[in-house]
């Protein structure tokens, strides 16, 4: 989004070429267009809010993305949104911490609603996920990923920053 995030489905192409790591399109996909336009310019997958998308909607758009070959991270926030998004057939979960009404960040809520997704689908944790400590609980939650952006984005050191979250999403546990 533009307006509100700098970004710019322009950047992708670049993005794409100086990573080998997949590239993640996070912007309020409405249409099935805007997925199309991901996959022309190098996207990997797609963020799916199933909080702004109808049940229909978020299928439609879920098929397009399986029909083109994209990832579509379905992003979800409380129980509803989880039923919403195994019904209409989303595997990658996407658990936002934040709260879209209040603004609030509480990890309890990838806690309590990681348990709740079927087996055979990859949890992923966004949202309030500052250090090391924050993903190896969240690991322990089963969470397969976490989205992160503002912990690194405000650090002084970001590469620091990203070689601890990396590190702690590696580290074992016993």
């Amino acid at each position: 989004d533009k307006k509100f995030f700098g970004g710019s489905l322009h950047l992708l192409p670049q993005l794409k070429e100086a990573v080998s790591l997949p590239i993640l399109r996070k912007d309020f996909i409405l249409e099935e267009i805007q997925i199309r336009e991901s996959y022309v310019w190098g996207a990997d997958a797609v963020l799916l809010i199933a909080r702004i998308l109808s049940a229909p909607q978020l299928e439609k758009l879920l098929h397009t993305c399986r029909e083109l070959g994209l990832g579509a991270v379905t992003e979800i926030h409380d129980r509803s949104d989880l039923e919403k998004a195994l019904e209409c057939g989303a595997d990658l979960i996407g658990i936002n911490n934040r709260n879209l009404d209040t603004f609030e960040v509480d990890l309890d809520t990838t806690k309590d609603l990681a348990p709740l997704v079927p087996p055979g689908h990859i949890v992923i944790s966004e949202s309030g996920i500052y250090n090391g400590r924050d993903i190896g609980m969240l690991r322990q939650s089963g969470v397969s990923a976490v989205l992160v952006g503002s912990s690194i984005m405000s650090s002084v050191d970001i590469r620091a920053k990203a070689r601890e979250l990396v590190c702690a999403g590696k580290a074992k546990h016993g």
